[in-house]
């Protein structure tokens, strides 16, 4: 399962006729060792010195870059404010968790429509404007969430965060799903991740994906063509705050508490960060890049309260030696 792409022009750019293989056997196998893996992390990760919950919080931010990573590596859109959508999905669950019903299925639905349709109502007005203005307007719409969960403190906690609520187990007729396991939990959002692999990679094989991809290589090209990026990217600005939206609310039930923090442009900063880190251009990227981030700040938390220091001379780094990522990196060599 791996759309494209590896640094260079795509076919979409030079106007050559893409030509898909019937079966990609090395991305086929890479897909199938990859599944197998997330299959059997609770068997796995206690005897390499993990745990299960690390394992959960790597998934949700493998999730919210994946859908941060449509618009940034795909279409080329530097967002800071996905943060945003993604801590409204967190609010939106812990809310209705709180106030409305202790429904578990119930609130990640709400969660995922108020960050997807905000990041959908607020969408154009991002695309108005490209490059470091794009990503300015990002983050002014991030922080205006963030200063507003900061400011309504009867709803929202303010800046001690909303708790009270946590996850309920899932019916099905007489039989019950005990998400307050940690294994039952991590498989709970596996599922969810594989719905949001499956939608992305279907937008990526897509005309619409390869649309994405061809506004990111030569917008000046599809705009003499008479095509309206804007309305293209708007579009994918929507997907990837569903996504996120998503990543938010299975975040609020593992914590089974949100804050401001998770709305920051700061947290935005690091989820660019785990995209550049894993590989931008690559379907598996934001995984790869989830795992580094998030077990380097698991270890190095635990030793200093300086981790920020070493996750951003790893970040440097890479950036150094491994500008398309390690993904794409490997990618590069396995192609050559």
């Amino acid at each position: 399962m791996n759309a494209t792409t590896i640094p260079g022009k795509s076919p979409a750019a030079t106007g050559a006729r893409a030509t898909t293989p019937a079966i990609d056997l090395p991305r086929l196998v890479s897909a199938l060792v990859i599944w197998a893996l997330l299959l059997t992390v609770p068997f796995w990760l206690p005897l390499v010195g993990g745990y299960t919950v690390l394992g959960t919080r790597v998934l949700i931010f493998a999730l919210v870059t994946l859908g941060l990573n449509l618009l940034l590596g795909f279409t080329g859109g530097l967002s800071f404010g996905h943060a945003a959508y993604f801590g409204l999905g967190a609010y939106g669950t812990g809310l209705m968790l709180k106030f409305v019903s202790p429904s578990t299925p119930l609130a990640i639905l709400v969660g995922v429509l108020v960050g997807g349709l905000a990041a959908t109502l607020f969408g154009p007005l991002t695309v108005r404007r490209k490059g470091i203005y794009f990503a300015m307007i990002t983050i002014a719409i991030g922080q205006m969430f963030y200063f507003i969960a900061v400011r309504w403190n009867s709803l929202t906690g303010g800046e001690d965060g909303l708790t009270g609520f946590s996850r309920t187990n899932i019916h099905f007729g007489n039989w019950v799903l005990n998400i307050h396991d940690p294994t039952n939990f991590y498989y709970f959002t596996l599922f969810f991740f594989a719905i949001g692999c499956l939608v992305v990679w279907m937008v990526l094989r897509s005309p619409l994906g390869h649309t994405f991809v061809a506004i990111r290589e030569n917008p000046r090209r599809l705009r003499f063509l008479g095509l309206p990026i804007g309305v293209y990217i708007w579009i994918a600005f929507a997907i990837s705050g569903f996504v996120a939206a998503l990543a938010g609310a299975l975040y609020a039930l593992l914590n089974n508490f949100t804050s401001p923090e998770d709305m920051n442009w700061i947290l935005s900063g690091d989820f660019v960060i785990i995209c550049v880190l894993g590989g931008m251009r690559t379907f598996w990227g934001p995984l790869v890049g989830s795992v580094i981030y998030v077990v380097v700040q698991d270890y190095l938390s635990s030793i200093t309260v300086n981790w920020m220091s070493f996750i951003g001379a790893i970040f440097v780094l890479s950036v150094l030696f491994f500008p398309w990522g390690l993904l794409g990196f490997f990618q590069g060599r396995f192609n050559k």
